[in-house]
């Protein structure tokens, strides 16, 4: 059984298709990559997973059970949410990264809050610094652990490093592949660049009018020779997705 299902999924707003007939099994474990040209549905889709969008046809099952099912702050617990651009609450690091927890009525010992920062390679020295004095690659960190605080089993990434400088970007996507290696966690990144999209993803999907092109490995749909000329087209006609020190 596949962690997450999407079947016939079709989305509208203000009259419009978004999204068409939208289906693709994601499996545990995996960080599938979503490309496309902007407009092409790529973060409708990611917002229809967690229900800030809700769908007008279709199904989307995680685990086997429909996310309909589920109260949604129970689903926004095992579907965590990056946004291109996070706001750090008032207060300092520890209380940010425990602000979901609370919420959910839990709370978070010093210990596992230290713990989360090492995931996301926060040094620990930060932690009662206040969270409106970090960087942007810092803030992007603190919000990746403060999804993980609610210990997700999906996380989904809307252009994570969209708005970052090459270092900060470089920072991001180190910290998530080493959490990708030390967990089963699932995946899906919305990218705009193709270079970081055949760093750390296993599959792409090609999203384009709101509907899928074609999904396939990485190798066969974004190798510079033989890969996919639509998704190799894509490439070359966006030109904030040639070097990864771009998103």
């Amino acid at each position: 059984m596949p962690k997450l299902s999407i079947r016939n999924l079709t989305l509208k707003r203000g009259g419009a298709t978004v999204l068409r007939d939208v289906s693709v099994d994601v499996p545990e474990g995996e960080l599938l990559v979503v490309i496309g040209p902007s407009g092409g549905g790529k973060s409708s889709l990611l917002r229809c997973l967690n229900r800030l969008n809700d769908i007008d046809s279709g199904s989307i099952h995680l685990d086997g059970q429909s996310i309909y099912d589920l109260p949604v702050t129970e689903l926004r617990r095992k579907v965590g949410m990056m946004f291109q651009k996070t706001a750090a609450f008032e207060g300092s690091v520890a209380d940010n990264i425990a602000y979901g927890a609370r919420l959910q009525g839990q709370t978070l010992t010093r210990e596992e809050t230290l713990a989360l920062m090492s995931q996301v390679s926060l040094e620990a020295e930060l932690a009662d610094k206040p969270a409106a004095e970090l960087s942007g690659g810092q803030e992007q960190r603190l919000a990746i652990a403060r999804a993980l605080a609610l210990n997700p089993s999906l996380l989904l990434l809307d252009e994570p490093t969209s708005s970052l400088d090459p270092i900060a970007t470089s920072r991001v996507k180190d910290s998530l592949m080493q959490l990708r290696q030390q967990s089963d966690l699932t995946m899906i990144w919305v990218s705009h660049s193709i270079e970081q999209a055949r760093r750390i993803g296993s599959r792409v999907l090609l999203l384009d009018g709101g509907r899928i092109i074609r999904e396939d490995t990485v190798a066969a749909m974004l190798d510079p020779e033989s890969g996919d000329k639509r998704a190799l087209a894509f490439a070359e006609g966006d030109q904030a997705g040639l070097t990864e020190g771009s998103v």
